[in-house]
């Protein structure tokens, strides 16, 4: 038995994957299963899925059977561009209003309920959707969306909607980065592949830097024709986001969870352990 890799059907944390020889690791009988956020969660914790790009969030609800590649995330510090709140009111107007939820998070649900109760004092009702932005907004005061859901929503630059993001706000009331996704694997998959392990933390980690020093020009030109949209926009959309994990990291990561438990959203602050990995160079 070999590994199966969860892969994010979202373009943020494509430049972990993008130039991983995928032929080669196949070969050992490795498997890459594309899963949008929520469902790679799901599997992960059923232990159907090795290692994967998951939601922080399902992270600290799975800690204790996970560790942590070492200096790979998806944050920001500051604006993220896909995983944005859409409002009829102005968001301090919330109070008591529907909001409609995506079903494809987990990190960014508990951040909107974070936000807007520590920050803003709101206890707005929430109803969980399929992502579908129309759908959303006809019956609810806002709804969240992230991903190239979010994305394309806001290409529609509409005049009477209210459009916020989530990684603005929290830098603006937290002054820390916010960690959307880590990259997870079982602690079961450790004892089993830790050579192939070490081979993909190698991969992941040279395919961030040579992502970054091309400027993405090479993985946004693949991104073109399925997405659309203009080069500028992706190009600035990329270098917006941080694919590190250090203190700061983890320090706004666990700002989050300690509110995330206040609230009685998680059950505890989660511990992090990190995979153990020997190769050189990494």
């Amino acid at each position: 038995m070999t590994l199966n890799i969860g892969e994010i059907k979202y373009t943020n944390i494509l430049p972990l994957f993008f130039y991983l020889n995928k032929k080669e690791i196949e070969n050992t009988g490795a498997a890459f299963i594309p899963q949008i956020p929520a469902e790679l969660n799901r599997r992960m914790a059923r232990g159907e899925i090795d290692l994967g790009g998951i939601s922080s969030f399902s992270f600290g609800e799975n800690s204790l059977q996970y560790s942590l590649f070492p200096n790979l995330s998806v944050s920001t510090f500051g604006k993220v561009g896909s995983i944005l709140l859409f409002s009829k009111t102005a968001i301090e107007d919330l109070a008591g209003k529907s909001i409609a939820l995506t079903s494809s998070s987990a990190t960014s649900v508990v951040l909107l309920k974070v936000i807007l109760k520590e920050f803003y004092g709101l206890d707005p009702v929430y109803e969980t959707m399929e992502p579908d932005y129309d759908q959303m907004l006809q019956n609810h005061s806002a709804c969240l969306l992230i991903g190239e859901d979010a994305i394309k929503a806001d290409w529609r630059q509409e005049k009477d909607i209210h459009v916020y993001d989530l990684g603005e706000l929290w830098y603006k009331h937290t002054e820390l980065p916010m960690t959307y996704a880590v990259m997870a694997v079982r602690n079961d998959s450790i004892k089993r592949e830790p050579a192939l392990l070490e081979k993909l933390l190698f991969e992941m980690s040279e395919s961030k830097q040579k992502t970054k020093s091309d400027q993405y020009h090479e993985m946004i030109s693949h991104i073109l024709p399925a997405h659309g949209g203009e080069y500028s926009f992706w190009a600035n959309y990329f270098h917006g986001i941080n694919y590190d994990f250090g203190e700061s990291h983890l320090k706004g990561l666990k700002h989050y969870f300690e509110l995330a438990h206040k609230h009685s959203l998680i059950q505890k602050v989660p511990e992090f352990t990190f995979f153990n990995y020997s190769l050189q160079g990494i």
